[in-house]
């Protein structure tokens, strides 16, 4: 059987790119140790194999040299002040897959004559914080009273999403690349990032982080799309970025969630803390670890005390019961999005979008898939 000339640092490259060591691949590639050291070939079929297994592209093993990978977005992720390096597969792989759908979309939409979003670039970071969370609260629909109103935060974290898909803005929210269940995303190693575009501006949220960081992390990369740059994150409610676009989204995010003249108004010195934390999570709707971080800025909270309930606080977030798997189609539409996938299956039904196309922007094969997808959307087939 023929053998394929692989450069053996190639065959390393890519295991290392994966987080994989010898042994992690050793039962499926028995050979892996010699393939590496250059004393055997592997044939077309086990590199092909090799390549899936390490979620490689298979075009990379026959360069001269391992290739050099960055993040296509500014990356704004840092741990102890330095910038990271080396981004897993699975953040590439759900980049490309969210800039392809975003790519799709804006071509849909200029097609079918929708407007430009007009706050995509519509503040600058010399404006004033209050302002610009004033201004996405008006163009959200983002009203405290409502909030107050609904049953949880988790509810509210699913109207606000709504609010977002409403102004135009793709949201996808999903803790996996694609629709593969067994490569889930780390949040440790991003939060979510958004893609600026003033036809499709694209939110993604790591569903894999908690319930409560998500909310904040949505309000985040809204203030990057109003700024009108793509960017990815990891910051949190308490984080204290190093680049000057982070600590102003971080601001914007805060203020917009709680705003610091409303929770002045309602903060009650006379309760525990632990009392008011919980008492403003469920006025305002946020996380506590949103509400720690607003007591801070209005100066009831020193940081080494925020801290120390921070990590108190996210403690209890974790031991906190999973939800268990819903709907397929409903947990689908969420995780692309349900203003994108609409649009894609009405296209494509319409005769306008090619179905190879559509299933492999939504990551099915089949089209009884589809069709149950349709329909669980209210698109007519």
């Amino acid at each position: 059987m023929p053998r394929v000339q692989v450069k053996p640092e190639l065959l390393r490259w890519a295991r290392k790119r994966a987080d994989l060591a010898v042994a992690d691949l050793s039962k499926r590639f028995p050979n892996l140790e010699a393939w590496e050291r250059g004393e055997e070939r592997p044939t077309f079929k086990q590199l092909e194999a090799f390549a899936r297994a390490t979620h490689a592209p298979f075009g990379y093993f026959f360069l001269p040299e391992p290739p050099e990978e960055r993040v296509p977005i500014p990356d704004f992720r840092t741990i102890a002040g330095r910038k990271l390096e080396r981004p897993s597969p699975d953040l590439l792989d759900t980049i490309y897959l969210c800039q392809h759908r975003q790519g799709w979309y804006s071509e849909h939409a200029r097609l079918v004559g929708e407007d430009q979003r007009k706050f995509v670039g519509s503040a600058r970071l010399t404006d004033d914080v209050v302002r610009v969370a004033a201004d996405m609260r008006g163009a959200l629909g983002f009203d405290l009273e409502e909030r107050r109103l609904i049953p949880t935060w988790t509810e509210a974290l699913r109207r606000f999403i709504e609010q977002a898909d409403a102004l135009g803005v793709l949201v996808m929210v999903s803790g996996v690349v694609g629709t593969n269940n067994r490569r889930k995303l780390d949040p440790e190693e991003f939060r979510g990032f958004a893609l600026c575009d003033d036809l499709a501006p694209l939110v993604f949220i790591n569903s894999s982080d908690t319930k409560a960081a998500q909310m904040f992390t949505l309000a985040h990369e809204l203030a990057h799309l109003w700024l009108g740059e793509s960017a990815l994150s990891d910051v949190g409610p308490v984080t204290v970025p190093a680049h000057e676009v982070e600590q102003w989204c971080n601001r914007v995010a805060a203020e917009l969630l709680i705003p610091l003249a409303a929770l002045q108004a309602e903060y009650r010195k006379s309760t525990t803390l632990r009392e008011e934390i919980a008492r403003m999570a469920r006025r305002f709707k946020v996380s506590t670890l949103v509400v720690l971080r607003r007591l801070h800025d209005a100066g009831a909270l020193r940081r080494e005390q925020m801290w120390t309930e921070y990590e108190r606080e996210m403690e209890r977030l974790q031991r906190l019961p999973k939800g268990a798997g819903g709907d397929f189609y409903l947990t689908q539409s969420v995780r692309a999005g349900k203003r994108f996938t609409k649009a894609l299956i009405a296209s494509t039904i319409e005769g306008h979008t090619l179905y190879r196309e559509a299933f492999r922007l939504l990551g099915i094969k089949k089209e009884r898939t589809f069709e149950k997808w349709a329909d669980s959307l209210g698109v007519p087939v």
